[in-house]
């Protein structure tokens, strides 16, 4: 766990940690993978318990089905991409060191999606996203931080 203390399972939940790390109390709950597709990354759209009340359904499925459609920009196949595959391919792969991929692009604009819907969003209601990059594209983690005042 990367934010100190000793973290313990939420009720049983093996998806909700507890834990306390500089003063903060917070617990994280994360958002499996979707394999009901095949292998492609996508995560489930329905709103875990312990964000009920939190956020509203229709804002954290509309969070959720975006970072979805990002996930297919990313893996889907095109022109472009088969080219930089093979132009990567005749320059023993050099030409990754000077641009980047349709791929990388892609999982930085993720990245800015994030930043902005916490930013827009959740900070605001005591919620954190956290880049799914981060957890090796397993799950999404969100981390519910208890401020002083919430019941």
């Amino acid at each position: 766990m990367s934010q100190g203390g000793g973290a313990t399972p939420a009720g049983g939940n093996p998806t909700a940690l507890q834990a306390t790390g500089g003063g903060v109390v917070f617990s994280k709950v994360f958002i499996q993978r979707d394999y009901s597709e095949g292998t492609s990354v996508k995560f489930h759209t329905r709103l875990p318990t312990e964000l009920e009340g939190m956020i509203e359904r229709h804002v954290f499925e509309a969070t959720i089905n975006r970072l979805n459609e990002f996930y297919a920009e990313a893996e889907e196949g095109s022109c472009g991409t088969y080219c930089e595959g093979c132009i990567g391919c005749i320059t023993a792969y050099l030409i990754y060191m000077c641009s980047e991929t349709h791929y990388e692009k892609t999982l930085r604009k993720i990245s800015k999606f994030v930043a902005s819907q916490n930013e827009r969003i959740y900070n605001a209601k005591g919620l954190q996203l956290i880049d799914p990059t981060y957890r090796g594209l397993r799950v999404i983690e969100i981390t519910i931080f208890d401020r002083p005042g919430r019941t």
